[in-house]
């Protein structure tokens, strides 16, 4: 074997063990993950459900309105980097916990707000909780799972943001309507408490494999040669922006599909909630799914790791784009449902290609670039540009238009999947 060939096969070979024999444990790190996962979506979201209550009570804009739920993101995206770094120096176990604290305890403060600027400070120190959960969760589960599941697992992972979601729409919506829009950010900040409390004790942190031409791992590189890691890839490069700008569908749905059902639909506020969780349930069963399927295909052709995510993004374009344009009636509104479906069925697969075409020693970070993209690019934009437009045109307008999200992420992913294989190659990770 020569000496890039023995490097290679100790990274597979740190890539594919689990952390632990016990498939027990493993699983059990997953289910609180996953549930700490369902926790942060459902304090960012649940916002969406109680648009109408702040609007009659405060009557604030649209626009306003919309800043709410990208405040969220904005703060996730300019922090997910340095939080993550940080989480691979204390361990992320440690900073999962805190975190975890960090966003009940301010959904519960948005609850308290006496005004629209509370609310929104509030809303910024939610996004300041979340901001390296993903990366940090995403991280620790690739080391407990071995290769083969990779987008499987990561795809479940994310689906639970749909599921979370979809509670916060659902319990939301209830919540507020029976007991008012303040109790229902109580109910959905305090069961992450509960498991924030639990999981150090059960989940034990990973050591990362090191660099062979350094010898250390991410919490030693220079930040140069950790940012040349990260972007050494151009299939890598072209996903992050793709996963990124495709996340802005999904957002936009959660936040302002109630809104337009109430309005175009002429559902009432529980019944507009109700349907829109079912859209974000969809989304989840999409992302469950998505990343299974890529795998399962991407073993005989290594580029359908980005071709299928490519036409999960067409189809969801397209779909979503009729399902608006169309007059409000039944077959519009399943067209809605079937491309919201597929709008995070990419999910998996995008985190797989980019850890897939990196080292190891840089997998958190690489996480944490891909939730920036998404943040910037998608979450954060989107439900404001929504806002914005609709407040000079139209709702229904802005979201017949939003879907060239979409569209331009499908061609991004077909671009990513032209150097797919061989950025996997020289990354040593296997494809």
């Amino acid at each position: 074997m020569n000496d890039a060939a023995a490097p290679a096969s100790r990274w597979a070979a740190d890539a594919a063990a689990p952390v632990s024999a016990s498939g027990a444990y493993a699983w059990m790190v997953f289910a609180l993950t996953f549930g700490l996962m369902l926790s942060d979506y459902l304090s960012r979201q649940v916002i969406g459900a109680v648009f109408p209550f702040l609007k009659a009570d405060w009557g604030v804009s649209d626009a306003q309105l919309g800043a709410l739920v990208s405040i969220v993101s904005v703060m996730v995206g300019v922090l997910t980097i340095p939080m993550s770094l940080l989480a691979d120096r204390w361990g992320r176990v440690k900073s999962i916990t805190l975190m975890a604290f960090i966003w009940c305890g301010a959904t519960i403060a948005c609850g308290l707000a006496t005004n629209y600027t509370e609310l929104l400070a509030a809303r910024a120190l939610v996004g300041v909780g979340e901001a390296a959960y993903a990366a940090a969760g995403a991280a620790l589960l690739a080391h407990t799972f071995p290769i083969g599941r990779r987008a499987a697992i990561q795809g479940a992972f994310q689906s639970a943001g749909l599921f979370g979601s979809v509670l916060g729409v659902v319990i939301g919506g209830a919540v507020a309507s029976q007991f008012g829009w303040r109790t229902a950010f109580f109910v959905v900040g305090a069961p992450g408490l509960l498991l924030a409390l639990v999981y150090p004790f059960v989940v034990r942190d990973y050591v990362a494999p090191r660099l062979a031409e350094t010898g250390r791992g991410a919490a030693g590189l220079p930040i140069s040669l950790l940012v040349r890691q990260v972007f050494a890839a151009r299939s890598g490069n072209f996903a992050f922006v793709a996963f990124g700008l495709q996340m802005a569908i999904p957002s936009i749905l959660i936040a302002w599909l109630p809104t337009f059902l109430n309005r175009f639909y002429a559902f009432e506020p529980r019944k507009a909630a109700l349907m829109a969780a079912v859209a974000a349930f969809a989304a989840g069963l999409g992302v469950l799914f998505g990343g299974g399927v890529a795998d399962r295909l991407s073993r005989a052709r290594p580029s359908f790791r980005a071709l299928v995510p490519a036409a999960y993004a067409v189809l969801c374009g397209l779909l979503l784009m009729l399902g608006f344009g169309l007059p409000a009636n039944g077959l519009a509104l399943g067209l809605i449902m079937a491309g919201a479906m597929f709008s995070v069925a990419h999910g998996g697969c995008a985190v797989a290609l980019v850890m897939d075409v990196t080292h190891p020693a840089v997998r958190a970070t690489v996480t944490a670039t891909a939730v920036l993209g998404a943040s910037l690019l998608g979450l954060a934009p989107g439900p404001l540009l929504v806002g914005w437009f609709s407040d000079h045109v139209d709702l229904k307008t802005a979201l017949t238009l939003a879907p060239a999200f979409s569209l331009a992420a499908a061609v991004l992913f077909v671009l990513a999947s032209r150097s797919y294989e061989r950025d996997a190659a020289r990354a040593h990770v296997g494809v």
